[in-house]
């Protein structure tokens, strides 16, 4: 096990290397630089030039690179152009405030995902996996921002049961207001992420009814509730395992859209205003961190599996 892991350590590393390359040359392809943020009417080209020089930003393309990896490898993750503020602190700040929606979300669309999966790919073609499976595929073709939309609208502005905007109320700090505030943008992303995992869950249960082992079972009399429940669920969970483990970016980019609809004090309103503002550093900042989470994710999803089902080390 140990011999496992250290191998996908060492393949995550150059990994999180050409992480950082792509942002960078990504960034260094867009069609503004960061002074551009900066520029003002008054300014000279002469006084422009001078503030290019100072940033660094007339060096070669791979001197810029080293310079920002070695701040990044330190853990200075630059200031913001625009408010000037330290973007490790603003991340310290933000982030934690993304996982509270995301997380709460995540999970109860993960555990109504295995439920609804499970009956669906139990009763396949009836008229009971028919509905489940076409209202996932509702949830998948209509998209988060127009379902936000909607329920700011109806229980919003109409029905005037939850507030529209923000994580709490101006000058409350209270458990019940956030949980007020918390309501429809939670909903929001448990729709958004139930179709997806439940399509999943559906997929595996109806593939694993189709193995060997389960015409064994009923060959030995089992019913197929207990097939279900006592066999079938514990392989499906299996493959539910990945998904679990890659949903740790979605804890802090998960919701990006969200957030800006519901002007939620997270990453998401963070990452769009840096955007609108051209504040490369932000963007540079949060696409590593997505990245990393995204490898780290995998790499937490394959020592979760490798524990659980020892074929997987074996047959490595």
């Amino acid at each position: 096990m140990l011999k496992y892991l250290i191998k996908r350590l060492l393949q995550a590393v150059p990994l999180l290397l050409l992480i950082t390359i792509l942002c960078f040359v990504l960034i260094d392809l867009a069609p503004y630089d960061a002074m551009d943020a900066k520029v003002t009417d008054k300014m000279t080209p002469a006084m422009i030039e001078q503030m290019r020089e100072e940033a660094g930003l007339n060096d070669p393309l791979p001197v810029q690179y080293l310079r920002w990896l070695k701040n990044l490898l330190k853990g200075d993750l630059g200031q913001s152009l625009i408010n000037k503020t330290d973007i490790a602190t603003d991340l310290k700040e933000k982030i934690p405030n993304t996982i509270k929606l995301v997380l709460p979300s995540y999970i109860t669309a993960f555990l109504l995902a295995i439920g609804l999966g499970l009956l669906a790919g139990r009763y396949k073609n009836t008229w009971v996996d028919k509905l489940i499976n076409s209202l996932a595929s509702i949830g998948l073709a209509v998209p988060t921002f127009f379902v936000a939309l909607l329920f700011i609208y109806y229980f919003g502005l109409k029905l005037d049961l939850f507030p529209v905007m923000g994580m709490n109320s101006l000058g409350e700090d209270s458990f019940e207001d956030f949980l007020h505030h918390l309501v429809m943008p939670y909903s929001v992303l448990v729709i958004g992420f139930l179709p997806d995992l439940t399509r999943y869950v559906r997929s595996s249960t109806i593939t694993q009814f189709d193995e060997d082992y389960v015409t064994v079972q009923k060959a030995f009399g089992s019913s197929a509730g207990t097939i279900l429940l006592r066999h079938v669920s514990k392989n499906v969970l299996l493959p539910m395992i990945t998904k679990l483990g890659m949903a740790l970016p979605m804890l802090v980019t998960g919701a990006v859209i969200t957030e800006t609809v519901f002007a939620w004090p997270g990453i998401g309103v963070y990452f769009t205003n840096a955007i609108r503002s051209l504040d490369y550093p932000i963007v540079m900042a949060v696409l590593v961190l997505s990245g990393t989470l995204v490898i780290l994710g995998n790499l937490i999803s394959d020592i979760l599996c490798a524990v659980i089902d020892p074929r997987i080390r074996v047959g490595r």
